[in-house]
């Protein structure tokens, strides 16, 4: 059976939410479903003063583990419109794997988290490409295969390149059932070309 990873770096819980919708969407299409987390980096004493929740009880994932999978969906926060620290130092440590090859003809996937409509989605998702590239990984967008994507009438987050959600600058707004569906349909979406390169 196709195997897939959710690797998520979460601070307050944004990402974690949408990534329960993401695995949702990826077992309904019939594909078996790793769900990691990357290591936290920043001190306790920093987390404290930043007021973030104790992190979820998921287990951490070394870069040692990712060639187990047939393909990976990442989820994290964006910083300044990019990936933030935790995850760059993770993407980092992939050298060795780089060297062997070990990812090449994989597809990949990235879900996210701003706080503003403005803060970065797209930008956060264009920053990993390298990335992507160096390791000869298989970019799979989610595209406009959701209707929600089209919704005007209130703030959704996603776009073409991933689900998302808007968090707000103070964090107070979780993600909304339409972003929601949004993973949903990523995951599906996901799956399906998945099994596809794995056959």
């Amino acid at each position: 059976m196709t195997k897939i990873f959710v690797v998520t770096y979460s601070t307050y819980g944004h990402i974690n939410k949408l990534a329960e919708s993401i695995v949702k969407g990826l077992k309904n299409n019939g594909v078996e479903v790793g769900r990691y987390q990357i290591a936290e980096t920043l001190s306790a004493e920093v987390l404290e003063k930043m007021h973030a929740p104790a992190k979820a009880d998921i287990p951490t994932i070394t870069v040692d583990q990712l060639p187990e999978a047939d393909g990976y969906l990442f989820g994290f926060p964006t910083r300044y419109g990019s990936a933030p620290a935790q995850v760059k130092s993770f993407f980092d440590a992939t050298g060795g794997l780089w060297a062997k090859q070990a990812l090449v003809g994989k597809p990949v996937g990235f879900f996210y988290s701003t706080g503003s409509q403005h803060g970065g989605q797209e930008a956060t998702v264009f920053s990993t490409m390298p990335f992507v590239a160096h390791h000869g990984l298989i970019y799979v967008p989610l595209g406009y295969t959701n209707p929600h994507l089209f919704d005007n009438s209130e703030v959704v987050g996603g776009s073409a390149w991933g689900a998302g959600t808007v968090a707000n600058g103070d964090g107070s707004r979780m993600p909304s059932e339409k972003e929601l569906a949004i993973a949903v349909t990523q995951g599906e979406r996901f799956a399906d070309v998945a099994k596809k390169l794995s056959a």
